[in-house]
């Protein structure tokens, strides 16, 4: 599997990721260092620990994250999850469950697809 093949399979944006960081060593970097990052499983932790605030911070970093990896579905996905937490002074609303499902399942089609790039 190619590089570009891979972004086209976990729904990203290759071309915005290229021109972002430049080349493909230091895109293939980045994806290493993605399947590392904490971000979605404090996201899972508040979530299971009803914590509002830890949430919305690790949704509000994986929407982050995933935009300037160019990952196209993450990044719009953790975004609904990041603005149903904002302002709620802790308490998960209802909606945020569903969302945070969303955001489960596009994480895991990338750390599926990017594992399996570099296997």
């Amino acid at each position: 599997m190619t590089l570009k093949e891979c972004y086209t399979a976990l729904c990203g944006n290759y071309d915005e990721a290229l021109s972002r960081l430049m080349n493909e060593r230091l895109m293939e970097r980045f994806l290493q260092k993605f399947l590392s990052d904490p971000s979605f499983n404090e996201i899972k932790d508040a979530i299971e620990n009803k914590d509002g605030e830890k949430a919305f911070r690790g949704a509000h970093t994986l929407k982050g994250v995933s935009a300037n990896l160019a990952f196209t579905k993450l990044s719009t996905s953790s975004s609904l999850l990041t603005e149903s937490l904002r302002n709620t002074n802790g308490v998960i609303p209802d909606e945020a469950y569903g969302l945070y499902k969303s955001v489960e399942e596009d994480y895991n089609l990338i750390i599926n697809t990017i594992s399996s790039y570099f296997a």
